[in-house]
């Protein structure tokens, strides 16, 4: 994936958003302080193995998976797929990993914990790259299913 790629996807299916080069890795800390908004908003994508299948989780960027709601709430044990595996079922690079323009048609999960916001922030096709997404529209383009996956702060 590259940020042209995810531009072209962006221009056929929403064409108000916009990929943002970045001059440095696509990091919580990085994009909180630069973009002036709370970590919690940059949404973290995380590939999951629940059983045989793969699935997208989407978190607050300072969340962390609870594993006994991921269970109850997705069917399973949830397992971190290997980047490299990560990587290829999605089409993104590691460190960039967004449940926009999938390589593989994936079930996607938003924890419940990202409602608290209007907007948020994921990956842009690159390591280097990011989108500002309101979040009703991130969750239509993605069809995403809300779930309560993380530990309570």
């Amino acid at each position: 994936m590259t940020p042209e790629i995810m531009r072209q996807y962006l221009a056929a299916h929403a064409p108000e958003l916009e990929v943002v080069e970045l001059p440095e890795p696509h990091t919580t800390d990085y994009i909180s302080r630069e973009w002036k908004v709370l970590p919690a908003q940059v949404a973290k994508t995380l590939t999951l193995r629940v059983g045989e299948g793969a699935i997208i989780v989407v978190t607050c960027g300072d969340s962390r998976l609870d594993n006994r709601k991921v269970k109850e709430e997705l069917g399973g044990r949830g397992h971190m797929m290997p980047g490299s595996e990560a990587s290829e079922i999605t089409g993104h690079p590691v460190g960039a990993i967004t449940p926009l323009c999938l390589a593989s048609e994936l079930p996607v999960f938003f924890d419940i914990r990202l409602k608290r916001f209007e907007e948020v922030v994921t990956a842009g096709g690159s390591t280097h790259a990011a989108i500002r997404i309101p979040l009703t529209r991130f969750t239509q383009l993605t069809g995403a299913t809300w779930v309560d996956v993380c530990k309570e702060m």
